[in-house]
């Protein structure tokens, strides 16, 4: 069956170009679920783009509603598309479009059964950063929430997170984030980070970081800078981090496309 590119009047949503072959050994969901993923790759639907309504498109491919539900549910789950209540699907900002897992250092450890703790070693309600800023996509003069932490496990510091955050978090507080993660704050205050651009690299320590983390004048750090956005595609943060080498390993699950 094939359907062609068409808006709907109400809502403006796009109704794609797809085509279901029920002949193929391709389940029925997931012929729909790639069709619609190059719709978004190839911009024929756009960042912002209302969706069309499941009931729709059930209907104009003669397909169940479990079965369209579920190919929505696959791009939802990719952070392609966005679901808000009172507003309906939406086309995610393109910034959202390689979505992972996305946890907190407290949230890794807390899961492994440590007990990680922290130290806040310096809070800013005012800070102005060139580089924080222009990873936020604010001003360069904006004032931002700046937070440096010293992450402890067992009695030994093995992480010195540095964080910039918009101005509209100034309500954070030492004692919040003492008591757990800031994912676990951005959590409490219905913050959804859904995914986060990082780059991974080492380099050799620094004296400040040497002194924090207990490590020799020869000891290397693996470093962790990292961009997070809520589901509009926002900007909520943007780390810096610096890990002992020695105490802590990333581990990244690949997947073939």
């Amino acid at each position: 069956m094939t359907a062609t590119l068409e808006r709907t009047h109400d809502l403006t949503a796009v109704k794609v170009p797809l085509i279901v072959d029920r002949d193929s050994p391709v389940p029925l969901y997931h012929q729909v679920a790639e069709q619609l993923t190059k719709a978004i790759a190839d911009g024929v639907l756009k960042p912002g783009d209302a969706f069309e309504n499941e009931v729709s498109l059930a209907q104009r491919l003669d397909l169940s509603r479990p079965t369209v539900r579920r190919s929505i549910g696959e791009l939802v789950t990719k952070g392609l598309l966005v679901r808000r209540r009172g507003i309906g699907t939406t086309v995610a900002h393109e910034a959202v479009h390689r979505r992972n897992e996305l946890t907190s250092l407290y949230d890794d450890l807390a899961a492994d059964g440590r007990k990680p703790s922290t130290r806040v070693l310096r809070m800013s309600y005012a800070e102005t950063d060139d580089r924080a800023a222009r990873m936020l996509e604010l001003d360069r003069r904006t004032p931002l929430v700046y937070l440096e932490r010293l992450r402890v496990i067992e009695g030994t510091p093995i992480a010195l997170l540095k964080n910039w955050l918009p101005p509209t978090f100034s309500d954070i507080s030492a004692s919040e984030l003492e008591a757990g993660g800031l994912y676990d704050w951005f959590r409490r205050h219905h913050v959804a980070p859904v995914v986060a651009h990082q780059t991974i690299g080492g380099r050799p320590s620094l004296p400040e970081e040497r002194s924090l983390l207990g490590l020799g004048r020869l000891d290397p750090v693996l470093t962790m800078t990292r961009r997070a956005y809520d589901s509009a595609g926002t900007p909520v943060e943007f780390g810096d981090h610096c890990y002992r080498a020695d105490r802590y390993k990333f581990d990244v699950t690949v997947h073939a496309t």
